[in-house]
């Protein structure tokens, strides 16, 4: 095992074997999402977003700050390989809050390969989504905690992951096996980083994962999820802003 992967593995907080069995690849995605945290705020700061591995590498391993889904998927996806594991780059249709047909594809997703099956993997979104990978099963309702999933196939928009919510199945995102390169990110990465309608331009957005629920910053809004309910607070000063940052995601501005 080289250096890097290593030092991922200790980013994370990962300890079990590496045995690159589909339980391994649960608890890789579980660890990663309860560690790194999903956020925007070198987009707001207008810092160019690079999507080399080296350069994700540096950010959210060494520098231990998270991303949004075209750096963080990314970089999961490679240390996947890097621990024998066959991944495949694909892009997604983002549905959930949506009340029409979304215009573009603009979120990163994999299909990862684990003793004979293919399993959907994602450690690149901030809202509520599986937390471990979910089985590529055509209608198998998949319970993960409290959360349900099901994957159903449509003709046009191929894979249609969907959550169960208020009685219905409503869409988080679609997508299709197209097999996707490095490059093929870059055009709708650029336009989440620049366009004036992105959300990612507008105000900070920060997610993590807990054993208990969910930590998120809307603007400048903290809210704490946890099994009792929700606490919300917002900072007053700048200092404490910077100081809650650092308490609930471990990022450091």
């Amino acid at each position: 095992m080289n250096n890097q992967v290593q030092s991922y593995l200790d980013r994370i907080g990962f300890k079990g074997s590496l045995d690159g069995s589909a339980k391994t690849l649960a608890a890789l995605q579980e660890r990663h999402l309860y560690s790194v945290p999903y956020e925007n705020l070198d987009i707001l700061e207008r810092k160019a977003l690079s999507l080399d591995p080296e350069e994700l590498f540096q950010k959210i391993v060494v520098r231990q700050r998270g991303g949004y889904c075209f750096e963080l998927n990314a970089l999961f996806g490679w240390l996947l390989r890097e621990l024998g594991y066959k991944v495949t780059d694909l892009v997604a249709r983002f549905w959930r809050d949506e009340t029409q047909l979304p215009p573009k594809r603009r979120h990163h997703v994999l299909k990862v390969e684990a003793e004979g099956s293919e399993y959907l993997c994602d450690v690149g979104v901030g809202g509520v989504v599986p937390i471990r990978p979910l089985a590529l099963i055509e209608g198998l309702v998949q319970q993960q905690g409290e959360e349900y999933y099901r994957l159903e196939r449509d003709s046009e928009h191929g894979w249609v992951l969907c959550e169960q919510k208020h009685g219905g199945w409503p869409r988080i995102y679609s997508f299709t096996e197209e097999p996707q390169l490095p490059k093929d990110y870059l055009f709708a990465s650029f336009w989440c980083e620049n366009a004036p309608d992105s959300i990612f331009t507008k105000c900070p957005i920060v997610a993590i994962r807990t054993p208990e629920g969910r930590h998120t910053v809307f603007d400048r809004e903290f809210r704490v999820f946890n099994s009792e309910g929700v606490r919300t607070f917002t900072p007053e000063t700048d200092e404490a802003y910077k100081e809650a940052l650092l308490a609930y995601f471990g990022i450091v501005i």
